[in-house]
């Protein structure tokens, strides 16, 4: 049985990492989109709508806090998972009173799909909360 099919969209500017998220979120039925940099996100948000936002905070260009920030402008309720190897405090500080979710690298792959799948349960049990209430 498949999950829920909406798109999750991978963005991180390591190919290795990117194809490593993509497929174990494949293998748990879902569709996934990548993109390398902040730009490219955002170009592919302007034209859909995504189930989920995965997004390095370090990437060259524009940092994953700048993207984070345009995303909100665009669709200020998808749920983000914001991604760092680095567990500096004030990156952490400035992602809190986002509402987004972090997970630190490296992750454990199955701890990932649990984030990713809670979140997209709470999602779908507030929405219909909304549509029932």
């Amino acid at each position: 049985m498949t999950k829920n099919t909406e798109t999750v969209l991978v963005v991180d500017d390591q190919p290795g990492v990117r194809r490593l998220i993509c497929e174990a979120l494949l293998d748990d039925g879902r569709l996934v989109e990548q993109a390398s940099n902040g730009m490219e996100a955002l170009k592919k948000l302007a034209k859909k709508k995504y189930r989920l936002i995965l997004l390095d905070i370090k990437m060259p260009g524009m940092n994953g806090l700048e993207t984070l920030n345009e995303i909100r402008k665009v669709d200020s309720g998808v749920p983000v998972v914001m991604m760092t190897a680095y567990s500096e405090l004030d990156i952490l500080e400035k992602i809190s009173g986002k509402g987004v979710d972090h997970i630190s690298k490296p992750f454990d792959l199955n701890e990932l799909r649990a984030l990713v799948n809670n979140i997209i349960s709470r999602e779908a049990a507030s929405r219909a909360e909304i549509k029932t209430g």
